[in-house]
């Protein structure tokens, strides 16, 4: 499974659902949705600023997150933006990677 980070900034229709129903409806139909991708998701919160919500999902693969990310696009309702997430292992797996690269004008 991998970590996925999904920051979401509402339109003024998704505020406007947001109200009529809460946020733990909300997080319910998150949680759904994940699951119904073979996921689950580990954390949920609201914010303020540029991002109204933050989750943090297990997923079983790339195209399941790419699936989730582009059903929440399409809806209108809100905007998603997907980042990967690394555990620390695998940080450590990737600074012992011997990597042929030369930086621009070297």
């Amino acid at each position: 499974m991998g970590k996925y980070l999904f920051q979401a900034t509402y339109t003024s229709e998704g505020a406007k659902g947001l109200a009529r129903v809460g946020g733990s409806a909300r997080r319910a139909s998150i949680e759904k949705t994940i699951a119904g991708l073979g996921g689950k998701v580990e954390s949920f919160y609201y914010a303020f600023g540029d991002v109204d919500s933050y989750a943090i999902a297990d997923l079983p693969d790339h195209e399941s997150a790419a699936a989730f990310a582009l059903a929440v696009n399409q809806g209108g309702a809100a905007s998603v933006k997907t980042i990967v997430l690394m555990t620390v292992k695998q940080v450590d797996k990737a600074v012992k990677k011997a990597v042929a690269y030369k930086a621009p004008g070297r």
